[in-house]
């Protein structure tokens, strides 16, 4: 993985590497630049906002020429400095599912479904999270098309790994930036992983996300785990595979009153011995880690089967 801060990957269109917790490659911004100014696509946790304002000076920016920030969704490693950094730029606007705007607003909910997650690591990992005030929120809708430096991005409705959730397609130059529904892959590895998150994870509204995207017949995918690739057909097809080979897993093996501590540790031998067959998988354990945690993952396969066998038993009834 490189250690740069900030590479760009065509005109007006740059990565900027959070390196969250110290390490490369795990978390990305994308700023947009055109003559409308500059978007930034994800602002990361606070606890890295540093970073991402060192990352837009090496662009040859200063963060006061951006005029708005489009999230993916609202989840902290998305949109936990949304607050903060629009408090340090007070012209800029934040670009938001209508599902997500309100937690935006008043992120107590948020931060406190987080915390159930994180518990003690909830500074260290996110950093400050602040209200964003209701009249800096611009809600889109599915199917909205918006400027963005230089570009028009049309927002798309994509759920599966929360319900909201968008990412956003330039028709005209093929690039989708896919959030978490594009799944997870790092490092230019041949591996995509599903972050399979409480609370919303639905594993079949996220395949037909997927076939949603498919149906674009993008030229690239922009990940925020992360970077660019050019092979959307079989970046979609490996994270259709894993979805639902992680689901059966998950059915098969969480049954009622299943040992957490054991199911935990057999996810995670599980998904270690997927990274360590590909060719330098060991440097990759600690950052798949990162951005998937086992313990998170697991956490929303639990809750879906759950909620799965309390529906089939209501039907029952």
């Amino acid at each position: 993985m490189s250690d740069a801060t900030v590479q760009q990957l065509g005109p007006g269109l740059w990565v900027i590497d959070h390196h969250f917790l110290g390490v490369p490659g795990v978390i990305a911004s994308y700023l947009l630049a055109g003559d409308d100014g500059l978007t930034l696509i994800e602002t990361g946790a606070t606890s890295t906002l540093e970073t991402l304002l060192a990352g837009i000076r090496a662009a040859g920016f200063t963060p006061d020429q951006i005029t708005q920030i489009a999230v993916t969704h609202i989840h902290l490693d998305h949109a936990g400095a949304s607050g903060v950094l629009l408090r340090q730029i007070p012209h800029a606007q934040l670009l938001v599912h209508p599902n997500g705007a309100q937690h935006m607003i008043d992120p107590s909910r948020l931060l406190a479904s987080a915390a159930r997650l994180y518990g003690d690591d909830m500074d260290r990992l996110w950093g400050e999270v602040i209200p964003v005030p209701a009249d800096r929120v611009r809600v889109l809708q599915d199917g909205e098309t918006f400027r963005a430096g230089g570009r028009e991005l049309t927002a798309l409705d994509t759920p599966g790994h929360a319900n909201h959730h968008f990412a956003y397609y330039d028709a005209a130059n093929g690039d989708v930036f896919t959030g978490d529904v594009g799944g997870v892959r790092l490092d230019r590895a041949p591996y995509v992983r599903p972050p399979t998150v409480p609370p919303e994870f639905d594993p079949a509204a996220w395949r037909a996300s997927i076939a949603r995207l498919r149906a674009l017949r993008p030229r690239r995918l922009l990940p925020t785990h992360f970077g660019a690739y050019d092979d959307p057909d079989w970046h979609l097809d490996d994270l259709l595979y894993r979805l639902g080979e992680w689901v059966g897993w998950a059915e098969a093996r969480l049954t009622d009153g299943a040992d957490q501590e054991a199911a935990l540790a057999e996810l995670r031998e599980r998904g270690d011995a997927e990274i360590m067959a590909l060719d330098g998988g060991a440097d990759l354990l600690k950052p798949y880690e990162i951005a998937t945690a086992y313990a998170v993952s697991l956490a929303g396969l639990a809750r879906y089967v759950r909620k799965r066998r309390e529906a089939q038993a209501q039907s029952q009834a």
